[in-house]
Parts: C-alpha cells; structure tokens; sequence
C-alpha cells in the first residue's frame, strides 16, 4: 500500500488521539490488569508514618500505606510491589502506568485534572502545635495570650488560623516549615503550629515537645490517586478505604506505624476525625 503525506498524518493523528483517552478507554481496567499481572503497584516515598524502609533490608515494612497497600493486594491475591515514586511525580507515575495507587496523597483541584479519586477519605490530618511539655493546651483560647509565642509559615492556612484565633499571642512569621520548627527547638518561642504531619517527625527527631489538636479543630482530608477514566478501580477503591476507616483499621495500621517510628500513638493527633 502506498502511503502519502496525507496518510501519514492521518495515521500520526489517530495515534495521538488514542494516547490522549483515559486509560480505561484503550486498554482494559486496571483490577484485571492487576491480577494478570499478579501484583498490585503501590507507589511509596520515604516518609514515616505514611511509608518506611528498612535501611538494613531495603524492604518496605512499615508505614500506613505499606499496610494498607499490602492489605488491598492480599485482597485481591496478588503481591505487594512498592514502587518508588514522590507524591509530585504520583499523577504522570498513574498516567504512564508505572503505579496503580498512591496513598495520602490530596485531591486538589489540579490533581483531579490528572487523576481520580474516591469520595471515601483516607484519613484526616489537622491544624496542631508542638508545644513546650509545660504548656497547658487544650483549645486555641489557652495559646492566645499576650506574651505567648507561637510560630508558623508565613502565608499559609496556618498564618491565617492563628492570626484569627490567637491575635493576642505574640505570632513570629518564618518563610518556610523548617524555620518555624528551629524556632522552637531554639526555645524562641512556646510552640510552632502547623498541620501536624510534618511536626510528628518534628517531635520525633526533636525529642520533646508534645502535639496537640486544639479545640475547636481544623482538619482538612487526604485521599488516594488512582489512574484517571477506570470507574471500576475508582469504585473499588472506594470501597476499601471505606471499609479500613469505618472499622477503625486505618487507626490501628496509623498507631503501628507512629510506634515503628518511635512515638507514643496516645502522643499523637489521631486521623479520624471522629475521635479528635
């Protein structure tokens, strides 16, 4: 057959538009090609406790999503694959169908241009302070007196809650994460707010201080990214974490790992909303 300009691009064009459908729509879906596969792909990140290796076996062992991902694979009677993947490249690691899930990871708008997600949460994490071991805290009212220091990063919901809630503290404003936790560490100030994922390894590496989620609480939920156009794994999907939270599971496998890391769960902020 002979082909010509206008064939070529005939052929190019059709290639392209069938690269650009949804997964779903040019291939089959991802559960059936989980189990000919004969693993389920969770994408995992260094970060306790949502994922942790073991630096002595290379084998991810601990962490939420570890636990969770091995459940949903032991569901399906397939095995566990960790696949190393940072929640920034999570939505082109879905897309090229290098993963089929990635655990906390947030629906935000732009994301759910690139991927899907269920309508069950995962988990919820909250608005808290590492406060001196010393300082009474139970709601935003006991932080917000004059001649108590909190920190926080400088344009961010926190900046925002805090000036709201506590505008007779003396709040000192830091460019980032990792200026306001010095601060505290320094002792240049009573305690650091911030949502309290990142101050659980704060408290961890820090050794002292103590989180806590003050009343009235601010939570926001974190979801998991499946890949976008395959309603059959989004229903799926779906499905299980319901069925993780609402039993209480997702809690257990999170406390597991807060220990693995080295914290006392009954030390930390849980991520049901309904036991904050």
């Amino acid at each position: 057959m002979t082909i010509n300009r206008r064939s070529l691009l005939t052929v190019l064009a059709t290639g392209s538009a069938l690269l650009s459908l949804p997964f779903a729509a040019r291939a089959e879906g991802t559960l059936e090609e989980i189990k000919k596969r004969g693993s389920f792909r969770v994408g995992v990140t260094q970060a306790p406790p949502w994922f942790s290796k073991d630096p002595k076996t290379g084998e991810w062992t601990s962490g939420l999503g570890v636990f969770m991902g091995k459940a949903m694979a032991q569901s399906l009677r397939v095995k566990f694959e960790p696949v190393e993947m940072s929640w920034g490249n999570a939505p082109a690691g879905l897309q090229g169908n290098k993963i089929d899930i990635m655990f906390v990871l947030d629906a935000t708008a732009e994301r759910k241009q690139a991927v899907d997600f269920p309508e069950a949460v995962l988990l919820w994490y909250s608005l808290a302070v590492l406060a001196r071991d010393d300082l009474a805290v139970k709601s935003w009212e006991d932080l917000d007196k004059p001649g108590l220091r909190l920190s926080c990063t400088q344009a961010t919901t926190v900046d925002t809650w805090l000036t709201k809630y506590t505008p007779k503290a003396d709040i000192q404003r830091f460019p980032d994460n990792q200026a306001s936790i010095a601060a505290f560490q320094s002792g240049r100030v009573d305690a650091v707010g911030m949502f309290h994922p990142p101050l659980l390894a704060a408290r961890q590496k820090l050794g002292k201080g103590k989180l806590v989620v003050p009343t009235p609480a601010e939570s926001q939920p974190s979801s998991a990214g499946v890949r976008k156009g395959d309603s059959e794994m989004v229903a799926w999907t779906d499905k299980m974490l319901s069925t993780y939270y609402k039993s209480g599971q997702t809690e257990k496998w999170y406390e597991q790992s807060l220990a693995d890391f080295g914290l006392d769960p009954k030390q930390v902020p849980p991520i049901m909303k309904e036991m904050l």
